[in-house]
């Protein structure tokens, strides 16, 4: 039993390890916010996912630089985006989002930045020693993180549906709210409005009698 659990750790090392942050922000109207990852080896995995919650039209412009503030990617007026890049230098990576577009509205964000290394056996002197190393636990460890990373996704994806669909039904309960009081003193002063002209004109075709 305790060799057979030594064994699954070891697997399980393999699969490699992911160290990131999911955080969720606002961004005030004309403002920058810029998120910092450490790559500590060179050719790790980063991966960036970011989605519009709430705020103007759901876009926002976002930017990827490395060190040296070197442009990697960047996008503008999107409302979510989903990468994974390759960390060819060792040193700080920043993340930026920039609301210009926007010049009342704030924006609420959901992103995720994760840094991934995944250590790699070396490869056997002899083709047919690949079968002895990659054994059938190792290969469906390897479906199931793979298979874990997609429902993530996914839940990311839905996540983000309902919360736009939550702002937008929100927004359209708050514009049918103002104008149905909007409607309401429009009638109110109409109604004011024709009897004081009716009032108006009684006062000033009315006949006068002495007696």
């Amino acid at each position: 039993m305790l060799c057979r659990q030594a064994v699954l750790f070891c697997l399980l090392s393999l699969v490699g390890y992911v160290h990131g942050s999911a955080l969720t922000t606002a961004i005030a109207a004309n403002e920058r916010l810029c998120f910092y990852a450490d790559v500590d080896k060179a050719g790790e995995k980063i991966g960036f996912y970011f989605a519009v919650q709430s705020g103007g039209s759901f876009d926002i412009d976002w930017d990827v630089k490395g060190p040296g503030d070197k442009l990697l990617l960047e996008g503008k007026a999107e409302r979510q985006g989903d990468f994974v890049l390759t960390g060819n230098t060792v040193g700080e990576y920043a993340f930026c989002f920039e609301n210009d577009m926007s010049t009342l509205s704030a924006k609420l964000l959901d992103f995720d930045i994760m840094v991934e290394s995944e250590p790699r056996k070396e490869a056997p002197a002899r083709p047919q020693q690949i079968a002895e190393q990659t054994t059938a636990l190792e290969e469906s460890i390897f479906r199931l993180n793979g298979m874990l990373l997609n429902l993530k996704r996914n839940q990311k994806q839905h996540h983000t549906r309902e919360r736009r669909g939550f702002a937008i039904v929100q927004s359209t309960q708050n514009r049918i709210f103002w104008y149905a009081i909007l409607e309401s003193l429009a009638l109110i002063g109409m109604a004011v409005f024709q009897v004081y002209v009716l009032t108006t004109f009684f006062k000033q075709t009315g006949r006068k009698y002495r007696v």
